[in-house]
Parts: structure tokens; C-alpha cells; sequence
């Protein structure tokens, strides 16, 4: 079914003119994307803002095949047209989708396996704030890192988006939980959220004290985004037959790795991307947060730590704050329709 509001054929999104700064993010009017078969069109409400879109803004994170050259990964909003095909949702349904880009826009067609229903008495901007950090903490700290009850996980970058989600998932399911953050109100935060303990990596070894409150353990998973010399921190920090898993790279290559102890403690060490996963990946991964995760969003047991919320027109100014590094939680973009 083919979508033209109002006679009207275009909207307005965000363009990357150049690779750059948060400056090179600018208006721009797009043709109305057409849902193909089994996709859905949703008009965005929210848009979440995301680490990626930064590496994409920088010319760092290319979009993948097929994929809209518009940032954005996350959007909720509502049902507005749809391709053939479609089975689950119906016009007028409010969902939140994982998008491999197009999120920075008034419109955005997803297939509607890789969409879920927004959770009962969640804002759109609640609800924007879901797919793409809890599709990433779903995939590599349960799927992969395979965090069990009773287990003990160890998540830097505790006070991002996804470290905020991390902390929140992982004592919903009974795991003991070790963060690391940049200040005293970044620990606060997190501690706040359920973590127990907070580690101050500016002015605390996070290996020593890792392995202190375990008593002389380690952590059974660690999530790192930063990489470079956190690496090798990392397998000392781990338990026997631990598990780490790379989400990120910040800090860029790892320069000296002595490989040693990851064979005397078995230890795995895995990562893995999101964007560049198939539709039928994805939409695997939305079935089990549904089955698993979205009854604790219903029931108000989980929800987002919205940091900051800008107009879709700012969107140079929510990256501009996610690059100081003084957010805690999510930053969101919400569109004129979220009025």
C-alpha cells in the first residue's frame, strides 16, 4: 500500500554532507521511502542516537548494502502504510524498530519482523530508546557471552546507552554486576540503576578491584567498547573459562597482547556487529526479547534512562553532546508528529 500524506512525497531528514564533525549533519528533503514486501512504513515520533551514527557521520561506519545513507538505527513511531506481505502489524499499530539506517527522518521502512510493539505506558521516546541497545546487550551478553544467574559481569562504559541497558538486564537476570565509569556521578548513576559496585577507572585499577569483590575470582563476562590496552586488562580481570565479548573499539587496536593467559584460564574472547546482520538475524533476536524481555518492560520492571531528548533538526547537537561524553543514558531525536 503506497503512502502519500497529503499528496505529499517528501519529508524531511538528516543529511551527512561530508565526513566530519557533528556540523556536517544537516537538513535535507528525502523522497517518502515505499514499503517493500513485507515491510512496514512507520512515521518516526523518536529516533535514538547511537555511537555507530557517529562512526557513520566520520565516514568510519558505511551503511551496509541497500541500506538508506540517512543515520539513524532505532526508531519508534507509528504503522502508516505497508508492502505486501505483511502478517503481524496493521496501520495505526505503535512500534519501535532496529533499522540499518533511515532513522534521522519523518518516515522509515522496516521489515516488520526486525519491528515490536511498543511496551504498555512507554513513551515514543521511551520506546526509541529500546531496539538498538537492547538488540546489541541481548545478542552479546546473553547469546554470546552467555551471562547465567548468579554469574558475575563486568561492563565498561557502565553510564552509555548500552552500558545503562547492560546494568538493567543483567540484575533482572541475577547476575552480579561490576561497571566501570569517569566520575563520581557517573557511578552514582549507576549504582543508582542496580550495579553493585561502581568503579572510578580515573582513579581505580578496574582489574584490581574486579578481582578484590570477587575474591580472587574475576568476572565470568566482561562487555567491553573500548579495546586498545583494555584488552589484555581484561583477561586478567576475567575468571577461569571466562568470556569476553568486544562490542566496540574506542581506544582503538591492541598494540601488546600477551596471549598466555587467555590460554591458562580457557577464556573466550568474541565480538560482534549489528548493523550489518540480515533481516532474518534480527528478526530472531526481536523474537526472543519479546519472549524474554518485553514482559519486563510491560510490567515497568525495565525502562530506559532517557538522558536528554533534542528536535530532529538538532541532531548535530545531541552528537555533539554524545562526543563530550557527559551524557548518562540515552540521547533521543524526536520529530514534529511526537507533538
Amino acid at each position: 500500500m503506497a503512502f502519500k500524506p497529503d499528496s505529499r512525497q517528501t519529508m524531511l531528514a538528516i543529511d551527512i554532507q561530508r565526513s566530519g564533525g557533528p556540523e556536517v549533519l544537516v537538513r535535507a528533503t528525502q523522497p517518502i521511502p515505499q514499503p517493500g514486501s513485507g515491510e512496514i512504513l512507520i512515521r518516526v515520533m523518536a529516533a535514538g542516537v547511537n555511537r555507530p551514527d557517529m562512526l557513520q557521520r566520520r565516514g568510519l561506519y558505511p551503511p551496509p548494502p541497500g541500506a538508506s545513507a540517512i543515520p539513524g538505527l532505532e526508531i519508534a513511531g507509528d504503522v502508516v502504510a505497508s508492502g505486501e506481505g505483511m502478517v503481524r502489524f496493521k496501520v495505526g499499530d505503535k512500534v519501535c524498530a532496529l533499522v540499518a539506517g533511515g532513522g534521522y527522518a519523518e518516515y522509515c521502512a522496516v521489515h516488520e519482523s526486525n519491528a515490536l510493539p511498543v511496551p504498555k505506558n512507554f513513551s515514543m521516546v521511551e520506546a526509541a530508546a529500546l531496539p538498538e541497545t537492547f538488540f546489541t546487550v541481548w545478542t552479546n551478553l546473553f547469546q554470546r557471552g552467555k551471562l547465567k544467574t548468579g554469574e558475575t559481569v563486568l561492563i565498561h562504559g557502565g553510564s552509555s546507552g548500552i552500558g545503562t541497558t547492560a546494568i538493567m538486564l543483567s540484575k533482572a537476570f541475577g547476575a552480579t554486576v561490576l561497571v566501570t565509569a569517569g566520575s563520581e556521578e557517573k557511578r552514582q548513576a549507576c549504582l543508582a540503576l542496580g550495579a553493585d559496585l561502581a568503579i572510578n577507572y580515573r582513579t581505580q585499577d578496574f582489574v584490581e578491584e574486579t578481582v578484590k569483590f570477587t575474591g580472587g575470582k574475576g568476572a565470568d563476562v566482561i562487555v567491553d567498547i573500548i579495546a586498545g590496552d583494555y584488552v589484555a586488562r581484561n583477561y586478567k580481570a576475567a575468571a577461569l573459562n571466562g568470556r569476553i565479548v568486544q562490542i566496540g573499539v574506542q581506544n582503538g587496536p591492541v598494540r601488546e597482547l600477551n596471549l598466555m593467559t587467555m590460554l591458562t584460564k580457557r577464556l573466550t574472547h568474541t565480538g560482534s556487529t549489528l548493523r550489518s546482520r540480515s533481516v532474518a538475524e534480527k528478526a530472531q533476536i526481536a523474537q526472543e526479547l519479546e519472549q524474554q524481555v518485553w514482559p519486563l518492560l510491560q510490567q515497568g520492571t525495565l525502562k530506559p534512562l532517557i538522558f536528554q531528548v533534542f528536535r530532529l533538526e538538532d541532531a548535530a547537537k545531541a552528537h555533539a553532546l554524545m562526543e563530550s561524553g557527559m551524557h548518562i543514558g540515552k540521547i533521543v531525536l524526536t520529530t514534529a508528529a511526537n507533538t
